[in-house]
């Protein structure tokens, strides 16, 4: 019996997990740059923290979830997002105790019951920024300079921030009167969600993706002309922020968000990639300002992001973006005989030791075929050690990318080929 992989998951093989690798090192050398600190939280959580709201009309909590009950007979659900997780963590370690804004990224797979497709699995992974303790609209701009500094580290192009304010509680409850008078002469036109949202959360009607091509929703009030003064100062300060830090954005009065906890700001940040279409948006956040307290936290200003990866790593593929070095290792050994593998074996793990990436064959191939895996190892350096080396103690080394081939010491291996790693300035490997 052959058992595959579920729908809606990928198996990341050697060859991509280095892009991977390579990608999440990066954008920790950026928030490094920011000082957000790393969070890691469970993957699955209590199913109350997401199904926390019988309002909440969004899909990912009314469709998507993977919810399952334990052995202990307690709802638990796969982590859909990592806000929420996050902010559970934060309020169960007492982290406002410790500094007055924590700011805090994480990196992880989410868990989404949704239609797969390219660039949209089942499970998926999330990198995300949280700022927790701040009502500033400069950390809004923060937070959303962080992740045009994160795209720019990987040098893709045409970014675009499209940015708008839904207000506080008294400005969106303002507008959501207007929009539920609005869309109920419209009601029956409505797709089947929207006709759910209308009367739970009227807003969410703007991010319909069934019918926002139609008259009616382009004529639908703006919540601009709803907000009070101090939304409206709140969000000027946020686009003065962004002006001074040279940051283009993009005001977009129909954007609102998936998710029902934000508040002020909210943000999508493109990129210019033709293979992603409709897709483009790889990065989007806002700020939440209640959501600590209504998960049973003190009242706590907060915002915060988060970046699809694999919508990340298929746009820089897409245009051509190297995210990670050729695989190649410093010494591969060829042995011949019993005594050559077990003295190759030990020089093996010195190397090793050494930080030097050193393999050999442990299935008694012939001579012809080791020298194949040395090649598919893409080996800088090929030692040959048989009877004869051993007898003599020493070894012919051969430079593949010189030609070059020297004898050299059984014992001095390591240290010949640590010093040509540093008089070419290549040691990047190298942990002497």
């Amino acid at each position: 019996m052959t058992i595959a992989k579920p729908k809606g998951t990928v198996d990341i093989l050697p060859g991509e997990s280095e892009k991977w690798a390579s990608i999440e090192q990066r954008i920790r050398k950026v928030c490094k740059l920011y000082n957000f600190k790393e969070i890691r939280t469970p993957i699955f959580e209590s199913g109350e923290l997401f199904h926390r709201d019988q309002n909440d009309s969004s899909d990912m909590v009314t469709k998507e979830t993977y919810d399952f009950v334990d052995r202990g007979d307690r709802n638990m659900t796969l982590r859909p997002e990592g806000t929420a997780g996050v902010v559970r963590a934060f309020i169960e370690n007492k982290l406002y105790v410790e500094n007055p804004v924590s700011k805090l990224f994480y990196m992880g797979p989410m868990f989404r019951y949704e239609r797969a497709q390219r660039g949209r699995q089942r499970q998926f992974h999330q990198f995300g920024i949280e700022a927790l303790g701040s009502p500033s609209p400069l950390m809004d701009a923060e937070v959303i300079a962080t992740a045009v500094a994160v795209i720019k580290e990987f040098g893709l192009s045409g970014i675009k921030v499209k940015i708008n304010s839904i207000g506080d509680e008294e400005s969106r409850k303002a507008y959501k009167d207007v929009l539920v008078n609005y869309f109920t002469k419209y009601e029956d036109d409505l797709c089947e969600d929207c006709k759910n949202r209308l009367h739970k959360n009227p807003l969410r009607i703007l991010d319909c993706k069934v019918d926002h091509h139609k008259d009616y929703f382009t004529q639908a009030p703006k919540i601009s002309t709803y907000l009070n003064e101090s939304s409206k100062t709140h969000f000027n300060e946020v686009l003065e922020a962004l002006k001074a830090m040279n940051i283009d954005y993009e005001v977009d009065e129909n954007l609102v968000r998936g998710l029902d906890y934000y508040t002020h700001t909210v943000f999508e940040i493109e990129v210019d990639c033709a293979e992603l279409g409709a897709q483009n948006v790889i990065c989007a956040g806002g700020r939440y300002n209640n959501l600590v307290g209504q998960l049973g936290g003190p009242d706590t200003p907060a915002c915060g992001l988060a970046f699809g990866m694999e919508r990340l790593l298929f746009a820089l593929e897409s245009e051509g973006k190297k995210l990670a070095k050729d695989y190649q290792s410093h010494l591969f050994i060829i042995a011949m005989g019993d005594k050559a593998i077990k003295r190759s074996s030990e020089l093996l793990n010195k190397c090793r030791m050494g930080g030097l990436i050193s393999e050999m064959d442990y299935n008694n191939k012939s001579l012809k075929a080791q020298f194949k895996l040395a090649d598919k190892n893409n080996a800088l350096f090929t030692v040959i050690i048989g009877d004869n080396e051993i007898e003599n103690g020493t070894v012919n080394i051969k430079n593949n990318e010189n030609k070059m081939q020297e004898s050299v010491e059984i014992d001095k291996v390591y240290d010949y080929i640590y010093n040509y790693l540093v008089s070419n300035s290549s040691c990047s490997h190298c942990h002497h």
